[in-house]
């Protein structure tokens, strides 16, 4: 497609009205936007995801803890979606202090067992191990998809609305036009 053929709105043309060149000037607008404004929202969550990710890589570490009474697995159990439930467990934190809490385990391990949790900085239990590096970065980029999405539909919906208010001003035209040649 030649650049005379794609620009094609803004050309000389006795048939082209006011509402044409509107068209065209929102449908570059709204383009520019979409591309502009979605890739930077993309980058800047991309770029802070990322950073959060390498963050809990940091500041998680993994403890050995010991469950200190069976699993429980009668009906009162408070289960988790992947079958696991609460139990209480000790663990002792780099620092060489002892904790006790409660922790995802099992539900078929005894007292004594031991259990792989994560722990952060402060010593406190987390919910899951930090994101593997490749893990963050398709995270990251799905994160950014999404972004990218949700900042470019407003500006996309706006566009669209403009132009089908220019195409119901078209139609409107059209019609009194026809009230005057019609009847001839």
């Amino acid at each position: 497609m030649s650049g005379r053929q794609w620009l094609w709105r803004w050309r000389s043309n006795p048939l082209r009205r006011p509402e044409d060149i509107v068209e065209a000037w929102i449908v570059l607008a709204v383009w520019v936007f979409v591309v502009i404004g979605g890739a930077v929202a993309g980058l800047v969550v991309c770029h802070g995801a990322e950073q959060r990710f390498a963050q809990q890589r940091a500041q998680r570490h993994p403890v050995r803890a010991v469950l200190t009474a069976d699993a429980p697995h009668d009906v009162t159990a408070r289960w988790s979606a992947d079958g696991r439930v609460q139990g209480s467990v000790r663990w002792t934190a780099p620092d060489g202090t002892r904790h006790d809490g409660h922790a995802l385990v099992d539900p078929t391990l005894r007292a004594g067992a031991g259990v792989p949790l994560w722990q952060d900085d402060q010593g406190r239990l987390t919910a899951s191990a930090p994101a593997k590096p490749v893990e963050g970065h398709i995270e990251a980029g799905l994160l950014a998809t999404v972004a990218a999405l949700a900042a470019s539909a407003p500006v996309f919906g706006a566009g669209a609305l403009a132009r089908a208010r220019l195409d119901r001003r078209r139609m409107a035209h059209w019609d009194q036009e026809w009230e005057l040649v019609g009847p001839r």
